[in-house]
């Protein structure tokens, strides 16, 4: 791979240098994954934004995974990448619950408070690692980067929409 490869790939694993920060890259990578989402609700109807997240995430495993090579450490802490990819699976059931009641765009004001919720129960989960969020850590190279976190946002989006249930007109 050419000088500019590597330096490319580690740009975009670490979210162009925010995983290199010293307190709460994860957290920052997760704002990060807001942006992503923001862009991926940009696209003409959920069908292809749910491709659009479906095929980021093999590429993101790639990325992960020639970023271990790398660096030469197993899952280091500057990868971001995983928490940006895997914020919208974490918006999903936020997303359902917009569609199931009507209330419009994800991007109006008065919608953003859901996706506040589905901010920290992200974070939440992804700190927390209940089971099997955790163990799929184990998975072999970027794929274990890459399945903690969206394990940790299919938790949080199942949470975020059991949560807003009762708010359901």
């Amino acid at each position: 791979m050419s000088d500019r490869g590597p330096a490319w790939i580690l740009l975009l694993a670490t979210g162009g240098g925010i995983g290199r920060l010293p307190w709460m890259p994860g957290t920052f990578g997760t704002l990060l994954g807001v942006g992503w989402l923001a862009l991926l609700l940009l696209l003409p109807d959920r069908g292809w934004m749910l491709t659009a997240i479906v095929l980021s995430l093999p590429l993101g495993a790639l990325v992960c995974t020639r970023t271990e090579a790398i660096l030469d450490r197993h899952d280091p802490g500057c990868i971001v990448l995983d928490e940006i990819l895997a914020f919208p699976v974490a918006a999903l059931g936020w997303m359902a619950w917009l569609e199931m009641t009507g209330a419009g765009s994800a991007l109006l004001p008065g919608n953003l408070w859901g996706l506040v919720l589905c901010f920290v129960l992200f974070r939440f989960f992804d700190i927390a690692k209940p089971w099997p969020v955790g163990w799929s850590q184990r998975l072999p190279r970027g794929w274990g980067i890459l399945a903690d976190d969206v394990l940790a946002g299919l938790y949080a989006s199942l949470a975020t929409f059991a949560g807003l249930l009762p708010f359901t007109a």
